[in-house]
């Protein structure tokens, strides 16, 4: 069998890509779901129209070059004003994502993923209880994570690892109308997980408060939210954060 080249693999790709984008479109539009409009990616450089993804198949959500999603694409905006915070830190990433550790690597001293399975990242550790000594690193990125753990114990331990003013990248999913955040112990099964908290695997939903809880787990507290050009734009979800918590020095 012939073989295909690498640049008739792209073009066929490519081409993939652009049906699959042009047939959510016209589907979208049968449903009587929004159009989409053209975006650009802010991570890969791709200038056209993105795709559908997630539960409620969010409306242009997806670069489909990159795959990358609307909070990859929020982090790669505040990384280009900030930089000088990731350059040469040692840097400690749970349930690393592959369009964020892209972003990440080449500007850390020395970067280590982590996750709780096996085979998942350079290291096996629970964010709950971090089997690594006090004052490691200079950052943690903890990207959708917080609502699927005890984040009490999980902020707990971030601040343990981290150095005498370091900084952990928090994102997360935060319904701003709420002042408090839905938790439920009553709710344990997968299918009153996906009912209460939105996915199977999470449990709450936070509210605003979640500035009080990384508060009171002894952080200062600034955040990062895009602004309606960028918005628009690159394609992000209105009002989406990038939480900064840094440990006093």
């Amino acid at each position: 069998m012939a073989q295909v080249s690498a640049k008739g693999v792209s073009v066929l790709s490519s081409i993939y890509w652009r049906v699959r984008v042009a047939a959510s479109y016209i589907a979208a539009r049968f449903k009587g779901v929004p159009k989409s409009f053209p975006r650009v990616c802010n991570i890969c450089g791709y200038e056209g129209y993105f795709a559908p993804a997630g539960r409620g198949r969010r409306i242009d959500a997806k670069c489909p070059c990159c795959k990358s999603a609307e909070r990859y694409r929020l982090f790669k905006l505040w990384l280009d004003g900030n930089r000088e915070k990731l350059i040469g830190a040692d840097v400690l990433h749970f349930a690393p994502e592959k369009s964020m550790m892209s972003l990440i690597r080449p500007l850390a001293g020395s970067y280590k993923t982590a996750d709780i399975q096996p085979g998942r990242a350079d290291l096996v550790l629970d964010i709950e209880n971090v089997d690594l000594p006090d004052r490691t690193f200079d950052c943690v990125v903890c990207s959708h994570v917080l609502e699927h753990v005890d984040d009490a114990k999980a902020l707990s331990e971030i601040r343990r690892v981290l150095r005498p003013g370091g900084i952990a990248i928090i994102m997360i999913p935060v319904i701003e109308g709420w002042s408090q955040t839905y938790e439920n112990p009553a709710v344990k099964t997968r299918d009153d997980r996906t009912v209460h908290f939105g996915q199977y695997d999470h449990v709450r939903y936070y509210g605003a408060d979640v500035r009080a809880r990384i508060r009171d787990a002894g952080f200062a507290l600034s955040e990062f939210t895009a602004e309606g050009p960028d918005v628009v734009r690159y394609g992000l979800l209105p009002g989406e954060k990038v939480f900064l918590a840094q440990k006093p020095v």
